[in-house]
């Protein structure tokens, strides 16, 4: 069932609702519900991208764009979207979910979407370390059929769109702001079997793109955050990149505001890519200190980050968290995006019932995520603790292979990420996932 979304509020300028009314006049506005002209009373916190080479920027807006004629209407009227499993590597429980969703497409489109859908996937999960955890995402396509093609905003602000999830650029007079009905995007996303993270795919040729985060969906959403980005800007992807870095990985901008000048706090960061503490040994990726990083530099501490320009330092001079001319996650970016994967995914499942005791002839069978690349996975079976070797790497046994005689005996798999992008003890104990049997 959809969540329960908030009602949803429209702010309209005084001339945005002279010129409402004059539209209907002339016919200029297509007969529907009327539009209402009331004051803003919630606020978003979103980040957009001012230049495909250039750092991101934060900014507070309505929680809907100013100016723009808005028609009120319900988020599912019509038919039920169609939800397809663009790809699914395990049961949800076991997975993160992203659901990718389109806006600006027709019905005659959605195959359009599809491919635009395609594209922008895997030009993402082409940076690591998603390319190697592919494995532990589902990803589900929610068909949104819009009015009209494209979407408000493209090419000029004049340029109104009738959309299913009213995705405007110029939103809040920021021309590379792409901002969406964050009520409706929440609606369509509960269609899917599960959602963690949402993408909105807007149909457009024209740069932009902006995250929300957790805190500024409606309330009920059970999803970390929302990126939206153009479906036909060859570096848009990296907008969706960048994001699913704050809301998996929980990882902080790397970029400083000019005249934003020294980190006004003496408690240090809670996100694992920032600290206060400029000697090399105490910082939190003191493990990677010297470690040519993939972004281009050494690890270190280069000052800057987090907005302020001084007195908090980073671990790299660039990475995808500091500027969309990176493409790459530094060092201890990737570290803590595979714990984020780990948080909400698990490497090992199994459609075997634990709840109830199985019998000593019961084939037990596992099944592992299909990680590749940074990954590098063991699977290994344990009785009461024991480990049995001549087990390891099997996918399915039963406990009498095992050795196990009689009953009230625990089997336990295991499996253990030894990939070499963790080197935190504590984040590589994310890792490992068991899942345990009782013999009757």
């Amino acid at each position: 069932m959809p969540h329960r979304a908030r009602p949803r509020i429209r702010r309209i300028t005084a001339a945005g609702a002279v010129l409402a009314a004059t539209m209907a006049l002339v016919g200029g506005v297509k007969s529907g519900p009327a539009e209402a002209a009331v004051p803003p009373v919630h606020t978003q916190h979103v980040e957009y991208f001012p230049g495909p080479r250039s750092e991101p920027r934060q900014v507070t807006v309505p929680s809907d764009a100013p100016g723009r004629i808005v028609r009120r209407r319900s988020a599912l009227a019509g038919t039920t979207p169609a939800v397809k499993a663009f790809q699914r590597t395990g049961p949800v429980s076991g997975r993160l979910d992203l659901v990718v969703m389109g806006d600006g497409y027709t019905e005659d489109e959605q195959g359009e979407f599809t491919a635009d859908a395609e594209e922008k996937l895997d030009a993402i999960f082409g940076i690591e370390p998603y390319r190697s955890y592919r494995g532990l995402f589902n990803i589900w396509l929610v068909n949104t059929v819009s009015n009209e093609s494209g979407v408000s905003g493209d090419p000029g602000a004049d340029v109104v769109k009738d959309t299913a999830l009213d995705s405007s650029f110029f939103c809040d007079g920021i021309e590379r702001l792409l901002c969406v009905d964050t009520d409706e995007v929440a609606q369509y996303a509960g269609l899917a079997p599960d959602a963690d993270i949402v993408f909105v795919v807007a149909n457009s040729t024209k740069y932009g793109g902006a995250g929300y985060s957790a805190a500024d969906l409606p309330m009920g959403s059970t999803f970390h955050g929302v990126a939206t980005m153009s479906s036909d800007n060859d570096r848009s992807y990296l907008i969706g990149a960048h994001e699913l870095g704050h809301s998996i990985g929980h990882l902080a901008d790397e970029y400083q505001y000019t005249g934003y000048g020294t980190y006004p706090s003496a408690e240090e960061p809670a996100t694992a890519n920032l600290t206060i503490r400029r000697d090399l040994g105490a910082t939190k990726w003191y493990r990677w200190l010297g470690a040519q990083d993939p972004s281009g530099s050494v690890v270190g501490t280069y000052e800057g980050g987090g907005y302020y320009e001084a007195g908090i330092y980073r671990p790299t001079e660039t990475s995808i968290m500091r500027s969309l001319a990176s493409t790459e996650f530094n060092v201890v970016g990737r570290e803590a995006m595979i714990a984020g994967f780990y948080a909400d995914a698990d490497a090992l499942t199994s459609s075997l019932p634990r709840s109830r005791p199985i019998g000593q002839g019961r084939p037990i069978t596992v099944r592992l995520a299909p990680l590749s690349g940074l990954a590098d996975l063991e699977l290994t079976w344990y009785v009461d603790g024991r480990r049995v070797l001549s087990a390891t790497g099997d996918l399915s046994v039963t406990p009498r292979e095992l050795g196990v005689r009689g009953r009230g005996h625990k089997v336990t798999a295991t499996v253990t990420d030894h990939t070499t992008a963790m080197r935190d003890p504590a984040i590589r104990a994310q890792a490992i996932t068991s899942l345990t049997w009782t013999v009757r």
